[in-house]
C-alpha cells in the first residue's frame, strides 16, 4: 500500500501552499479575479478550462479561503467568486510569477501583456526578496530553519 504523502501534514509552507493553490488552473483564476472576473461564466469563458475543472479549483479555492461565494452583484440568481483578504495576499505571488515569465519566457519581439500601476500607467519594479534591515537577499544569503508550534 502507498503511504500517504499529503503536504496537508508537510512541515514545508511551501508544499502546503503548493496543495492549495498551486496548480496551473487555481492559479489562473486567482489571476482571472484580479482582473474582475467574479463569475463562473467568465472564467470558463477567459480560461477555456473545462467545467468540471473550474467547478473543482474553485471548490477548493473556497474551502481554503482564497474566495467567498456571493450573491451577484448585479442582484440576479447568480453566484460571484470574491476574493478575501487571504486571497489578495496572493497578488504579490502572482506578480512574481508574471515578472519571471516576462524575464525568462519571452523573446524581446514577442507580443504578451505586461501589468501596469494605475496611477503613473508604468511596469512595476522588479519584485525583491529582501531582509529585515532592507539589504536584497538571494538563495545563498538565507536558510531555513524548523519552528516548533508552542503547544501551551
Amino acid at each position: 500500500m502507498v503511504e500517504d504523502t499529503s503536504s496537508h501534514s508537510s512541515e514545508c509552507p511551501v508544499a502546503r501552499t503548493l496543495e492549495a493553490i498551486g496548480d496551473r488552473w487555481s492559479l489562473m483564476i486567482i489571476r482571472d479575479a484580479f482582473d474582475g472576473i467574479r463569475r463562473f461564466s467568465e472564467f470558463q469563458k477567459s480560461l477555456g478550462v473545462a467545467k468540471n475543472i473550474l467547478a473543482s479549483r474553485l471548490k477548493t479555492l473556497v474551502e481554503v479561503g482564497v474566495f467567498d461565494v456571493q450573491p451577484a452583484s448585479d442582484g440576479s440568481a447568480y453566484k460571484e467568486y470574491a476574493l478575501t483578504d487571504k486571497g489578495r495576499e496572493i497578488f504579490p505571488v502572482v506578480v512574481s510569477l508574471r515578472q519571471w515569465g516576462e524575464r525568462f519566457l519571452f523573446k524581446r519581439e514577442e507580443t504578451r501583456s505586461v501589468l501596469l500601476d494605475n496611477e503613473r500607467g508604468q511596469t512595476l519594479m522588479p519584485i525583491e526578496v529582501r531582509s529585515s534591515s532592507g539589504q536584497k537577499l538571494g538563495p545563498a544569503d538565507c536558510h531555513r530553519v524548523r519552528v516548533v508550534a508552542d503547544e501551551s
